[in-house]
């Protein structure tokens, strides 16, 4: 049983490992390898979002027709291209330690992330999360990814928890969407690349700089051990 009522639910690329850009970068290749050019600031402002609505948004402002078999095509080539930078992310600073924390408090916490599990494995690796103990929720078992609610919703069934009472961390203006429609806590941090004053308008109610900015203010926003 909790000590705590309150539960964490975390987005993961941007938010508990420093991957973004490598998300980015693999779009990039994606859209390349496609015969398609975008400027990699028109690809930042959508990660977060899931893989097929990120497509078709992008696609939508360009003189292309959108196919099942094109979208197909690049969540393939991203995945390839992910798979090759993945070396090169980390955890980012304090997100193990937090994470260590919340489990002594036993505090219930998840992750629920837009990607699919083949790109998320790694990251998961990363953090020496193992998804066989920690309930993880993808893109593979929801019917719909951030904006939507669907995800942190499903975390917080798996963890048996009130999504009201959740506290629920991202990096992004659609992590911060999808946690209003969620009626959880959203908590925006900055390691993504939003800056506080997106995040706040997109709904969260407290902004940090990063998993380990989060740890030192814990108690700002119910953490208490």
């Amino acid at each position: 049983m909790s000590r705590s009522d309150v539960s964490f639910l975390f987005d993961l690329d941007g938010t508990l490992v420093d991957s973004v850009y490598q998300h980015v970068q693999a779009w990039q290749e994606a859209l390349h390898a496609a015969g398609i050019e975008l400027s990699v600031w028109r690809i930042h402002r959508k990660i977060g979002m899931s893989g097929g609505l990120f497509t078709e948004m992008l696609l939508r402002e360009m003189p292309i027709e959108i196919t099942p078999a094109l979208l197909e095509n690049l969540q393939r080539q991203h995945a390839e291209a992910y798979a090759r930078l993945v070396r090169w992310v980390r955890p980012l600073p304090g997100a193990i330690e937090l994470l260590r924390y919340l489990t002594k408090a036993r505090i219930p916490w998840t992750i629920a992330t837009s990607g699919r599990m083949g790109s998320a494995k790694f990251n998961l690796d990363i953090l020496e999360v193992d998804p066989a103990k920690v309930p993880v929720v993808t893109r593979d078992d929801v019917r719909r990814a951030k904006p939507d609610p669907d995800l942190f919703l499903a975390a917080a069934s798996r963890l048996g928890t009130d999504i009201e009472s959740a506290v629920i961390v991202g990096d992004s203006i659609w992590d911060m969407l999808a946690a209003r429609r969620a009626r959880g806590l959203g908590v925006g941090l900055l390691s993504g690349g939003y800056g506080q004053d997106e995040l706040e308008r997109s709904g969260a109610v407290r902004v940090y700089e990063d998993p380990a900015d989060l740890l030192r203010h814990i108690d700002e926003i119910g953490g208490r051990a």
